[in-house]
């Protein structure tokens, strides 16, 4: 927990790291030594908060974006990392599989173009299986087609994080998580950057050689503090929503099951979602928001309409409103698919401040080796 009389007014500092979702904390986890001072500051009164908890919790095999992109490589090379801290750190988690399903010709034509691009980004353990195999899995989904994923699963992402904590604590031999504490200002000097901070009304600075903007939600806003003008760099980070339905009874099917990605590019679709404890729910869907609430906004109809065309045994009175989550993205409505920014903006005349903007889906996966990427900045740097 924060105690006040931690900061000191204008603490030198070697990194802050601003934000204290999973990958804050997992670039924590990264960076930390004895004999290297970091701060991680969080403004709510608990880590990991907003999109860290509020997803679906898949553990991803990187079938679906774009040949070379930091979603692809970050995503394929985390993926067996991220399973040996789930199984080493006995983390709760069920590699359970997945199921992709297609109805129709132009959706099965759909999953071949999924499977080529996955292939490329290196997932190599998937296959196109027929209505029969499908069957034998999961009696009770509807497909005449389907890509298997054997590598896909769920985890616990507040058990991730905590793991993460942990680490962060043990290799530092102090505790550098500073709760409840927002970033206000950041201004450039000839050796790094002044911190600006308010905590319960309280103004610290902290004077640090390195800065990371792992702020999620608000990592445009954090880029603009020290000068970036985000409009010009493409950095306008747009908040898109989805919401999940629960549904009362025994789940129809133990593995995930997706439908073929909808074509804006916005989403996953609205796919089963399996937890730790038997529950299902579905979701999420996806639009566009003007600010962050987390009331579950969309109509049961539509919701359900999509639900049926893979499970037509699924009663809209067995659903209800059950949570919702915001994606951090970089694309606007109607755009095309963007990737990760992770970058030292040395070039950009800002040395020593690494910004992390768009970390959406597959950010909860990827996070151990977006953390050994940014590791290696800070390394370069310091």
């Amino acid at each position: 927990m924060f105690i006040v009389n931690r900061l000191n007014p204008m603490d030198k500092v070697d990194v802050v790291i601003v934000g204290a979702g999973v990958v804050g904390l997992a670039i924590a986890a990264d960076i930390a030594r004895e004999d290297r001072e970091i701060y991680l500051l969080e403004k709510e009164t608990a880590i990991g908060q907003a999109t860290s908890s509020r997803n679906s919790e898949v553990i991803h095999a990187g079938i679906y974006y774009p040949k070379d992109s930091l979603k692809a490589k970050l995503c394929v090379k985390a993926l067996p990392m991220l399973y040996k801290i789930l199984k080493e750190n006995n983390i709760p988690h069920n590699q359970i599989g997945k199921l992709i399903v297609a109805n129709g010709e132009r959706e099965i034509q759909q999953l071949e173009g999924i499977v080529v691009k996955a292939k490329a980004n290196g997932a190599r353990d998937l296959e196109i299986i027929s209505s029969d195999r499908i069957h034998e899995l999961e009696p009770k989904v509807k497909a005449d087609a389907a890509i298997l994923s054997p590598s896909t699963g769920i985890m616990d992402a507040h058990g991730l994080m905590d793991y993460f904590h942990r680490e962060a604590r043990r290799k530092a031999e102090a505790d550098p998580l500073v709760l409840n504490t927002e970033v206000v200002a950041i201004k450039r000097t000839v050796d790094g950057y002044i911190v600006d901070m308010n905590t319960e009304g309280e103004v610290f600075s902290v004077e640090a050689r390195l800065v990371i903007n792992s702020s999620g939600l608000h990592a445009d806003k954090v880029a603009e503090m020290v000068g970036f003008d985000v409009d010009k760099e493409d950095y306008r980070i747009h908040w898109c929503k989805g919401d999940y339905f629960s549904l009362t009874g025994k789940p129809p099917a133990k593995m995930l099951i997706y439908p073929p990605p909808p074509l804006d590019a916005a989403s996953l679709g609205i796919h089963s979602v399996p937890d730790l404890t038997g529950r299902l729910k579905f979701g999420p869907n996806a639009y566009y928001v003007n600010e962050i609430n987390y009331k579950v906004e969309s109509e049961l109809e539509p919701f359900w309409r999509d639900i049926v065309r893979y499970f037509p045994n699924v009663k809209k009175t067995d659903l209800h409103p059950d949570m919702s989550g915001i994606r951090a993205k970089l694309q606007a409505p109607g755009d095309p698919v963007r990737d990760f920014v992770i970058r030292h903006e040395e070039d950009k005349g800002y040395p020593g401040f690494i910004n992390l903007i768009g970390i959406e889906s597959p950010g909860l996966t990827s996070s151990p080796a977006i953390a050994d990427m940014v590791g290696k900045m800070v390394d370069d740097y310091l």
